[in-house]
């Protein structure tokens, strides 16, 4: 028997990369996914396709997780399509690197407002409707392990979702909800490719450190993300897993 079946799970940021291969993997364990977008309609469009064509249910949820309605949006449309929610996946994300001298107040809000204050506001709607046995799943980045140079607000970002998720797992645990992060390392995706990141010298660097001796994928990171979804994990909750191939 499917380990998600009856749940209901939000992904943000689901059109593509690792959001797409997270939406997937929850609905093929038996969940009704609402695939979030924040830009690429056709992206989270043809994940539903995909997952409808494997047998399950998906539907396609546009909205900005930096402002708050569209935010609360997300969360209504899902409980809209499919009656509840249960798991939630905070994956919206962005990302530059560049040295402390050309930091600005545009870039730091830019990467705050989605990776930081967007998945508080998504949480803090999902909240209302996710009940005991309930899980969040934040991902985070292995960047705060690894403290790169040229990822100081970034990095930042990512180090207040881990702070969030501890915080949140002891806030929501007596509520029987679960919040965990993944902390993925260097992953391929459509975002790593089209940054030039993908077969270049700083990811030969970083897999050449890597002990499993090879730079992650999509799914990778999915696999982890439905452990954290299902009851196998039901006596985890406050933890930052890292999923990188063991590179530290």
């Amino acid at each position: 028997m499917s380990k998600l079946a009856g749940k209901v799970a939000v992904v943000t940021g689901a059109s593509k990369g690792i959001g797409a291969a997270i939406a997937k993997a929850l609905a093929a364990e038996g969940a009704a996914v609402a695939v979030n977008y924040a830009s690429s309609r056709a992206g989270a469009e043809a994940v539903v396709a995909a997952i409808e064509a494997a047998g399950g249910r998906a539907v396609a949820v546009g909205g900005d997780v930096s402002k708050p309605a569209e935010a609360k949006g997300i969360v209504d449309a899902a409980v809209a399509a499919f009656g509840r929610l249960d798991i939630l996946v905070n994956n919206s994300g962005v990302y530059a690197f560049s040295p402390i001298e050309a930091v600005s107040v545009e870039q730091f809000h830019a990467m705050f407002d989605v990776n930081v204050l967007g998945l508080l506001l998504v949480t803090q709607a999902a909240v209302a409707h996710i009940g005991e046995g309930g899980a969040i799943i934040n991902i985070g980045s292995g960047v705060t392990s690894l403290t790169p140079p040229m990822s100081a607000v970034y990095s930042g970002t990512k180090g207040a979702v881990d702070a969030i998720t501890g915080v949140l797992a002891r806030e929501l645990g007596p509520r029987k909800i679960r919040v965990n992060a993944i902390n993925p390392g260097i992953v391929q995706t459509e975002g790593t490719q089209s940054a030039g990141f993908a077969d270049s010298d700083f990811e030969r660097a970083l897999v050449a450190q890597t002990p499993l001796g090879r730079p992650g994928q999509p799914d990778d990171i999915a696999k982890a993300a439905v452990f954290l979804a299902t009851d196998d994990a039901g006596w985890v909750t406050g933890e930052r897993i890292i999923v990188g191939g063991g590179l530290r």
